[in-house]
């Protein structure tokens, strides 16, 4: 069958609500604190995700739920502007959009979640034939989407079976077990793209180096983030590493969703490793420049122009 798409993933689709300042830290017995900025956006790290891959030009789809109400028609628009798919998204009666309320520091966050229809995706919304016609199949938010999380080494499978390749970031799991079945999943990963602290979770070792080895035995790419200090990919043995573009940072949302995109559209268009990791640098760091997990990315002729400096 013929590919029709580059790229294909499952939303965690959501808006984020972002309070910006110096001290965002509420407290209780009804004190009122005052922030220097809000914004209200589209976040999920899905649809940050296929955002990003979409402007880089990559043929790009999400599956996913949204409410019938106002969150849901921003984030269906900020996906179809950004050129990527909106044909697999399902508008549900019967739930609210998903929110996060992030309290932004600059150079950290804290966030609370209403999951609504981030957790709305089950089995029978994933088609055969997207699966079918994808050359990429890409999974984030492995640890919020509850109900679809014990089907998705089937799903895995079979996209593996119409000759896809798998990457996976896994993102934080609010509760803190860091298994739900993902080492079911690991061995038909490519791809694994966490950042420094989930992957020491999920591996349950103290050092990264022996984090990796854990994993390597089971992946064959391990991209490890580290924010402002960039990357690293670990692949036959062999570490590669890339650094961050400097750059004032509005705020940090999405810029891991956006390396993943970079560094995919790297690896689908057959780049070597040292360059996936150079683009998702580049596509991490600019994402920082605005606020909100989409703002910030750059095209494809913009992101050729900043990895000339990285």
């Amino acid at each position: 069958m013929k590919k029709t798409l580059d790229i294909l993933t499952i939303g965690d689709l959501c808006a984020d609500v972002v309070l910006s300042g110096r001290d965002v830290v509420p407290e209780f017995g009804q004190k009122e604190k005052l922030v220097d900025d809000y914004i209200v956006e589209m976040g999920g790290s899905g649809s940050i995700f296929v955002c990003q891959a979409a402007k880089l030009g990559l043929r790009s789809a999400i599956i996913g739920k949204v409410g019938r109400d106002e969150f849901g028609d921003m984030i269906l628009k900020t996906i179809e502007q950004s050129g990527a798919s909106a044909q697999f998204i399902r508008r549900d009666r019967s739930e609210k959009t998903g929110v996060t309320f992030m309290l932004n520091k600059g150079h950290d966050r804290a966030m609370m979640t209403y999951s609504g229809t981030i957790d709305a995706v089950i089995p029978k919304d994933i088609p055969t034939a997207a699966l079918r016609s994808t050359r990429h199949f890409h999974l984030s938010s492995f640890f919020l989407m509850k109900k679809i999380q014990t089907h998705l080494d089937k799903f895995v499978k079979k996209a593996k079976s119409f000759g896809a390749t798998i990457s996976m970031d896994t993102n934080w799991d609010p509760d803190e077990k860091w298994d739900h079945g993902i080492w079911k999943i690991l061995p038909h990963v490519d791809i694994f793209m966490p950042n420094e602290n989930e992957l020491m979770n999920i591996a349950r070792e103290r050092r990264i180096e022996d984090a990796v080895g854990k994993i390597r035995k089971l992946v064959k790419v391990v991209v490890v983030k580290k924010g402002p200090a960039g990357a690293d990919a670990y692949v036959l043995g062999k570490k590669f590493s890339a650094s961050a573009l400097k750059v004032k940072v509005a705020d940090t949302v999405g810029a891991g969703d956006s390396f993943n995109a970079g560094f995919l559209y790297g690896f689908l268009k057959g780049g070597a490793i040292s360059e996936c990791l150079r683009i998702g640098c580049v596509c991490g760091s600019l994402n920082t420049r605005k606020p909100g997990g989409t703002k910030g990315q750059p095209g494809l002729k913009e992101m050729k122009k900043y990895l000339k400096r990285i």
